[in-house]
């Protein structure tokens, strides 16, 4: 797990330092950065489902994926209850400048950036294989390199939301803390189509992150988070047969 350790302090470090930078730069940098977090995510999650629809072994898993899931996450109100948990906290440029530079309705909660920040950090390659590696060969190469990404990518999003992104270190820790213990439990349950199918449904998922960001279109994204362990019991049910 010392692996993952690491990875939590990169996301920790990366946005009490975003944060410094916030306090220091104005408002329209501040905005910018708040875009191209934005532009950044739409452009990842887009490259996901492009990269992986082309591989699936069930075309239409992502769409039940998403249509369970999101039906799942609606009736319990998952995007309701962590609104209320974050509700005044980590207010961005758009609240707090007052007019012109950013449009209104705009939104920049706490909330919004730990659900993109989360999505980035943990649906990824290394994120996912990162414990697998760990538990069954003390390899922690994966997450070394996931470790030094998140840092660049803490400290952008921490730029615009502020050091409340430090919380996401703490959804990266039950993340792949989980997938530790089920492959030391299960041994190497993750397979490649497993992958595949989840890449897509996180790719939609962290798509639909920069859509809000962007003011696009409010998708009430963490409604839609159960999607991602459709894949899973999918696969898991298909191997036990």
């Amino acid at each position: 797990m010392i692996g993952t350790f690491v990875n939590m302090a990169t996301i920790v470090v990366g946005s009490l330092a975003g944060g410094l930078v916030k306090k220091i730069v104005n408002e329209k940098i501040n905005a910018a950065l708040y875009n191209a977090m934005g532009l950044a995510a739409l452009g990842l999650g887009l490259n996901a489902v492009v990269q992986n629809m082309p591989d699936s072994k069930y075309p239409v898993l992502f769409i039940a994926s998403l249509a369970i899931g999101g039906a799942i996450g609606t009736a319990i109100d998952i995007d309701g209850r962590v609104g209320r948990l974050t509700a005044n906290k980590g207010k961005g440029p758009a609240e707090t400048a007052g007019g012109g530079d950013v449009p209104e309705g705009t939104s920049k909660s706490l909330g919004e950036g730990l659900v993109t920040g989360s999505l980035i950090f943990c649906v990824g390659t290394l994120s996912i294989l990162g414990p697998v590696q760990a538990a069954l060969y003390q390899d922690h190469t994966y997450l070394y390199t996931n470790a030094t990404l998140d840092l660049v990518t803490a400290m952008v999003l921490a730029a615009t939301y502020g050091v409340g992104m430090c919380l996401a270190a703490g959804i990266l820790f039950l993340w792949q803390g989980g997938i530790y213990g089920l492959t030391i439990l299960c041994g190497d349950f993750i397979t490649g189509t497993m992958m595949t199918e989840l890449s897509i449904v996180g790719g939609f998922l962290i798509a639909m992150s920069g859509l809000a960001i962007l003011n696009i279109k409010d998708c009430r994204t963490l409604n839609f988070l159960p999607a991602l362990f459709i894949p899973v019991i999918w696969c898991l049910i298909l191997s036990a047969l």
